[in-house]
């Protein structure tokens, strides 16, 4: 379960990359528009919305002596490491077309590279635990190492890498800083990637053997795109998560934005943020069994999403009405609240993302009852495209709302227009919370809950039965 959990790793290294960093440095720092990071990425989207589900299905059909899934986690580390390095030390003196370039060809490799890990790695989870509340235990540890990794990388880089000078203020202005930055990631996305293959290695001969398979084809993969989207619960959640999760995409771009220009806090306060996420994840990891046993899986997910966006923009949404008896920036309780309000979301939205993840797998049981075929691999290759999505929408629609507030480049502490700042954060709060309520909703729609999953594990051991028998 450990190193199950240390493989998710990457994938929160490569979100923190790419969601905080990534749209600061080619726009604030390489002066490329926001407009045109956010193109670069869609295009790398659209590589991921081809790639993921290959991987998916790829790694449903391959039989080998190390098992399906673990050749293609292994096989993605190096690429993945090279391909950080490359994204973030572009060489100097290229226009503004070529950095477009650049950002395109890195962040279409970085995915690749990731699509190939992820997706066989989420499924490898489905596959290891059976039971309904052992595979929330298991997917809570996946997602606190991944929001672990995520913090542990953005708390270095303001801390050692992006610190506040004179010349440099805020600290993330200063260029120096992303090759150290881009080699930290890169080199700890990889050691995780490593620790999962041969932690989980033992667990091969112990994974249920699926009955033979078609030969991959492209057009075989269309099929049970389709037949997994007839699935009513499945379009529950996958919509869901692609409208809740994009709010959550926004906000992490314009982090560093936010709390710079916005709240007025320096990097050095800014690193206190993946200290109080590391004691909000501490907190969720054994909250987690806890509510989804009480509240069943289905539950536990609306109420605490619902709670998410009242904590996420109670504190924005004073500010925005400039209410009188709300502290200004320059007053100590600012970053209080402000660290309060991260503590609380910690605490709960990982026992969302698990809860989550363990539905997915949820849904691959009852697939099975109405298709005779176990497919984690193309089940969790949507759930990963729709996680990659919502990141590359928030980098989309963040560069483009950048660009239409008029945002200027290479902008320090005190330079911005009011108006600017203000239309920033109402971007970041109510404007793109809307997409999280709607995510509620569909959430709400969900089917599955634990009679239901008894019900459908009897009847698949029936089947079972009976075939042996024949």
């Amino acid at each position: 379960m450990g190193a199950f959990g240390i493989g998710q790793a990457a994938e929160g290294i490569k979100g923190t990359a790419f969601n905080t960093f990534l749209l600061f440095f080619y726009q604030q720092v390489l002066g490329v528009s926001g407009t045109f990071t956010g193109l670069a990425l869609a295009i790398a989207l659209t590589f991921d919305a081809i790639t993921d589900p290959i991987a998916g299905s790829l790694s449903d059909k391959v039989r080998t002596r190390w098992g399906r899934r673990h050749p293609f986690l292994l096989i993605s580390a190096a690429p993945l490491g090279l391909a950080f390095y490359g994204l973030f030390n572009p060489p100097g003196g290229l226009s503004e077309f070529a950095l477009f370039v650049w950002l395109t060809v890195f962040a279409t490799l970085i995915r690749g590279s990731l699509t190939f890990y992820h997706v066989p790695h989420l499924a490898l989870g489905a596959e290891m635990a059976h039971d309904y509340n052992q595979r929330s235990t298991l997917f809570a540890f996946s997602t606190l190492f991944s929001a672990l990794g995520g913090a542990m990388l953005a708390f270095i880089a303001y801390r050692w890498f992006f610190p506040t000078t004179e010349q440099f203020n805020p600290g993330l202005l200063n260029p120096e800083g992303y090759t150290g930055f881009s080699l930290l990631a890169g080199t700890a996305a990889v050691i995780s990637i490593l620790i999962c293959v041969f932690g989980t290695r033992g667990e091969i001969p112990h994974l249920k053997t699926p009955p033979p398979s078609p030969r991959f084809s492209p057009l075989k993969v269309v099929a049970e795109l389709g037949e997994l989207f007839r699935n009513y619960s499945f379009r529950a959640l996958f919509f869901g998560m692609l409208l809740a999760t994009t709010s959550l995409a926004v906000e992490a771009v314009f982090g560093p934005y936010m709390g710079v220009h916005f709240w007025g806090l320096t990097t050095e306060q800014l690193s206190l943020v993946p200290l109080v996420l590391i004691t909000g994840l501490i907190f969720s990891v054994p909250l987690t069994p806890v509510f989804t046993r009480l509240l069943d899986k289905k539950k536990a997910v609306v109420i605490l999403a619902t709670l998410t966006i009242v904590n996420m923009n109670a504190m924005t949404v004073l500010r925005l009405l400039d209410v009188p008896w709300f502290p200004d920036n320059d007053s100590e309780w600012v970053l209080r609240l402000y660290l309060l309000r991260i503590l609380i979301t910690a605490s709960i939205a990982p026992i969302i993302f698990s809860s989550i993840n363990s539905m997915f797998a949820d849904i691959a049981d009852e697939h099975e009852l109405e298709t005779g075929e176990r497919r984690e691999g193309i089940i969790y290759s949507a759930r990963s495209f729709t996680q990659k999505a919502t990141g590359a929408i928030g980098v989309i629609a963040g560069g483009a709302i950048i660009d239409l507030i008029a945002f200027p480049s290479g902008a320090k502490l005190g330079t911005v227009p009011a108006d600017t700042i203000w239309w920033l954060g109402f971007a970041e709060g109510p404007g793109t919370s809307v997409f999280t309520i709607v995510g509620v909703l569909f959430y709400m729609r969900y089917r599955i809950d634990r009679r239901r999953h008894a019900q459908i594990v009897r009847e698949l051991a029936d089947r079972n039965v009976q075939s042996i028998h024949e």
